[in-house]
C-alpha cells in the first residue's frame, strides 16, 4: 500500500524566507530516486536546484513557474511503495509519460524507508533522522503557540528557531498537510502562532515580525500579499510608509498657515509594475540599508594604466617555463587592492553599531561586482591576501561562470569584507558606488582608454583609467582613503611598487 509523504520548500539558509519557482524538473506521475533534483528556484541570493529526499510517483505539485512560495509550503508529493506500474490513483506511470516503470518507484520506496530517508542536507534541511512517534497538541494551552516536530511540542517562545512552514490558512494546503500528516509520522509541521489567543498571524518570518514590533505594527490590520494571505515583509514596509506619512500629513496641519499637500495620485492603470523580489529584491535591500546606516565618502583619482597595460601583455605573451594562464586586468587589480588592504587594515573592516566598536578582520574575502541577466550579484574570493595573481584570476573566473549560469550558492554571494568594482567594462569613466553592507569601502574602476596625458614632461598618448574610493567614514577620515587610493594608483603606474609585497 502506497505511503504519500509531502515534500516542503526547506531552510535555504542565510535567513531566506521565500523563493520563487523558476523551472519544474519533474511532472505529475514521473517516478523519482532520493535526493533527485525535482525543481528549480531561485532566491534573493542565488538559483539552486532542490533534491526531494524521497522515492516515489510525484503525485502532485504545489506551486506554478513564477510563483512565489515561503520556505516550509508544499512544493510536492510523492507516492513511497506504489504498487507495481501504478501510482497512487490508479493511472499507470507510462501513461502519464514517466521514464521510470513502477517497479523503480517501489525500489526508490523500500530505500527511503529502510534508510530512514536520504540523510542528504540542503543547507537547512535533511531526511537522516529517523522517524519518531508523534505527539498531539495540548488543546488547553490557546495563549500559547506550538511547534509539532517529530519529537515533541514545545512552546514557540521556549523553541530554537526552525525553518517555518506555511500557514496553511487556504482550505487545499490545509487539506493537503493533513493529507500529509497522516501518510508521513516523520514530517514536520509548524504551526504559525496565535497572539494573546486572538488566531492565527500568517507570518512566516521571525524578522517581519520584529520589524512590526519595532514599528508599533498590528500584523492583524494587514493583508498578506504572499500565497494564502502570508504577510511578508514588503506589506509591513508599505505599513510603515503609509504611516509615516499619516504621521507627516498630521505634522503639518497642525502648523498655522499651513495647507497638507496633496496625496500623490496612483501610477497611471497602464503603467508597468515590476515586482522587487529575487536578486533584484535583495539588492534593493541591501543598497537602501547601505545608504540609511552607512556615512560614505567618496574620493578618486586618474591613473597612468599604460605600464600595467604592458605588463598584462607580457604576461599572456610569456613562453617557455614562465608561461601560465592568461591574466585579466581585474585580477592585476584585485592583487594590487590586497596588497593595498595590507598597508591600509582601517578598509577591511565593518562596524558593529549596538557595541558601537570598528572590527578589523584578519582576512581579505574580496567581493567583485558581476552584472548577470537576473541582476547585480557581488561573488567573493576566500583569502585573496594569501592569493597570487594566477589563483586570483582563477577564482573570478570560475565565480563569473557560475554566476552567469546562475549556480552561485548564498555561500559564494556573502562573507566579502572588500569590494571591487570594474565599471569600465560599461564603456563609462566613473562613478561613485554605494558600499557593500557591511563592508567599509569599495573600489571602482572606470574604463582604460587612450588620452593625452603629460609623460615624461612631455605630452603624450597614454592608456589612462580613473579610480574612485566609496569609503565608511566612521572607520577611517581622508587621510587613510586618500592613502589607500594614492597607493593603488601608485601601483597602476608602476607595477614594479608590487614587488615589495610579493
Amino acid at each position: 500500500m502506497a505511503r504519500v509523504l509531502e515534500f516542503k520548500l526547506p531552510d535555504l539558509g542565510e535567513g531566506l524566507t521565500e523563493a520563487e519557482i523558476v523551472r519544474w524538473l519533474v511532472e505529475v506521475g514521473d517516478v523519482v530516486a532520493i535526493d533527485q533534483p525535482v525543481v528549480e528556484v531561485e532566491t534573493a541570493k542565488a538559483m539552486v536546484e532542490v533534491p526531494c529526499p524521497y522515492g516515489g510517483v510525484v503525485t502532485a505539485r504545489f506551486g506554478e513557474e513564477g510563483t512565489e512560495l515561503p520556505v516550509g509550503a508544499p512544493l510536492l508529493t510523492v507516492a513511497v511503495g506504489a504498487p507495481e506500474g501504478l501510482d497512487p490513483s490508479g493511472a499507470s506511470p507510462s501513461s502519464a509519460g514517466s521514464p521510470a516503470s513502477g517497479t523503480a518507484a517501489e525500489s526508490a520506496a523500500t530505500a527511503t524507508e529502510s534508510a530512514g530517508g536520504s540523510g542528504n542536507v540542503l543547507v537547512g534541511y535533511g531526511t537522516g533522522a529517523p522517524a519518531a512517534r508523534r505527539r498531539r497538541i495540548r488543546p488547553d494551552r490557546p495563549d500559547r503557540t506550538y511547534v509539532r516536530t517529530a519529537v515533541s511540542d514545545t512552546p514557540v517562545s521556549e523553541a530554537p528557531a526552525l525553518a517555518p512552514a506555511a500557514s496553511g490558512t487556504a482550505p487545499a494546503t490545509a487539506a493537503t498537510a493533513s493529507a500529509a500528516d497522516e501518510a508521513a509520522p516523520a514530517a514536520v509541521a509548524v504551526a504559525v502562532g496565535a497572539v494573546n489567543g486572538q488566531g492565527p498571524v500568517p507570518v512566516v518570518s521571525p524578522l517581519v515580525r520584529r520589524l512590526a514590533r519595532q514599528h508599533d505594527i498590528d500584523l492583524r490590520r494587514l493583508a498578506g500579499s504572499g500565497p494564502d494571505g502570508l504577510i511578508l515583509r514588503a506589506d509591513v514596509d508599505g505599513a510603515i510608509r503609509q504611516a509615516e506619512e499619516t504621521a507627516a500629513t498630521a505634522r503639518v496641519a497642525e502648523e498655522p498657515g499651513r495647507t497638507p499637500a496633496a496625496p500623490v495620485s496612483p501610477a497611471a492603470p497602464d503603467a508597468e509594475r515590476i515586482p522587487l523580489r529575487g536578486v533584484r529584491g535583495a539588492v534593493a535591500d541591501k543598497l537602501s540599508r547601505s545608504r540609511t546606516e552607512i556615512p560614505d565618502a567618496t574620493c578618486w583619482v586618474d591613473a597612468d594604466a599604460t605600464e600595467l597595460m604592458a605588463v598584462r601583455a607580457a604576461m599572456n605573451t610569456a613562453t617557455g617555463p614562465s608561461a601560465g594562464p592568461k591574466v585579466s586586468v581585474l585580477a592585476l587589480l584585485a592583487r594590487i587592492c590586497t596588497a593595498a588592504l595590507a598597508r591600509f587594515p582601517e578598509l577591511n573592516s565593518t562596524v558593529d553599531t549596538e557595541a558601537r566598536e570598528i572590527v578589523r578582520l584578519p582576512g581579505v574575502h574580496l567581493g567583485f561586482a558581476a552584472q548577470t541577466d537576473r541582476g547585480l550579484v557581488v561573488p567573493v574570493v576566500r583569502d585573496a591576501h594569501i592569493r597570487n595573481v594566477e589563483s586570483i584570476g582563477a577564482e573570478i573566473a570560475r565565480l563569473t561562470e557560475l554566476a552567469r549560469t546562475g549556480k552561485l550558492s548564498p555561500a559564494q554571494l556573502t562573507g566579502g569584507t572588500f569590494t571591487l568594482n570594474n565599471y569600465g567594462v560599461f564603456g563609462v569613466d566613473g562613478s561613485t558606488p554605494i558600499i557593500n553592507h557591511p563592508e567599509a569601502a569599495m573600489l571602482g574602476v572606470g574604463r582604460i582608454m587612450p588620452k593625452p596625458w603629460v609623460h615624461q614632461g612631455e605630452l603624450a598618448v597614454r592608456q589612462v583609467v580613473q579610480l574612485s574610493l566609496t569609503f565608511d567614514h566612521r572607520v577611517c577620515d581622508g587621510g587613510t582613503a586618500g592613502g589607500f587610493l594614492r597607493y593603488v594608483a601608485d601601483c597602476v603606474e608602476q607595477p614594479a611598487v608590487l614587488l615589495r609585497t610579493l
